[in-house]
């Protein structure tokens, strides 16, 4: 068996990405390219895709591929994954940047968002790790880099459907970790609280979410920059910020109090 830490030289390692058109996806899919890494960059939106690619491939030598793809379809994942192993033979690494959500009121929101949310951020999710993770387990070596949330961690008000996909996101992550480590497969799960990316433009409906988060607001390049050095390691998850771990911490041994502090200091939306 193979250890996992001949992931750690990424150069013509074959890495995918989704949700790469956008924010963390995007960030990731740059600091791959800079290391030679073989890309497949997944996304919906072909536009975006293509200038991605663009950027990547001023940065690297190496194999940058574009496909679109709607996570939330199970029949076009099984066949988009089918098709990249007949390519590339095997995956290395699979990054599941994939995500979307919403802040408002869960009363106002109708049961069309929920099954959205749900399909993209947590069957999607599955979907890519089941078929992937399946090729992973052949060659006996492999990392799945799954994006959660602190919001699946400490849930406030007016995100009740995304935490829960979060939580499900982090939840489903602990379980397939435990069913590919006898394979060599490493299975990382990465929560961070708030990261300045588009991801509010559609989330927060107020737009000053943003504003009142700014203190402890991530840099996504750097975000993007340690989860990147978390592949071939075994990390077992990755919390930030660290004020926010805490907070998760505190919360789970003094529940009360901390859903005072949720309702009353923590609700920025």
């Amino acid at each position: 068996m193979t250890n996992i830490i001949k992931l750690r030289d990424l150069q013509n390692k074959n890495i995918v990405i989704t949700g790469a058109s956008s924010g963390i996806g995007w960030q990731i899919a740059l600091k791959l390219a800079a290391q030679n890494a073989n890309l497949i960059l997944i996304a919906r939106r072909e536009e975006r895709l293509l200038q991605l690619q663009k950027q990547c491939q001023a940065l690297s030598a190496k194999t940058i591929a574009i496909q679109v793809l709607d996570v939330s379809d199970a029949a076009q994942v099984q066949a988009t994954v089918e098709k990249l192993i007949t390519n590339y033979q095997h995956l290395d690494v699979l990054i599941n940047a994939a995500g979307f959500g919403d802040f408002t009121n869960f009363v106002e929101t109708d049961y069309d968002l929920w099954q959205r949310m749900f399909q993209v951020n947590v069957l999607g999710t599955m979907l890519m790790s089941r078929y992937i993770a399946a090729n992973m387990m052949e060659q006996e070596l492999g990392q799945i880099i799954n994006i959660g949330s602190m919001g699946g961690k400490i849930a406030t008000p007016k995100s009740a459907v995304y935490s829960a996909t979060k939580a499900a996101v982090i939840a489903f992550s602990n379980s397939l970790r435990l069913e590919l480590k006898p394979f060599n497969i490493q299975v990382t799960t990465v929560n961070p609280g708030p990261v300045n990316t588009d991801f509010f433009k559609q989330a927060d409906h107020t737009g000053k979410y943003v504003e009142t988060v700014d203190f402890i607001m991530l840099d996504p390049e750097k975000l993007a920059q340690k989860i990147v050095a978390s592949i071939g390691h075994s990390v077992r998850e990755i919390n930030i910020p660290f004020i926010m771990e805490i907070g998760h911490v505190f919360y789970e041994i003094f529940p009360r109090l901390g859903d005072w502090v949720t309702q009353n200091i923590g609700n920025k939306k």
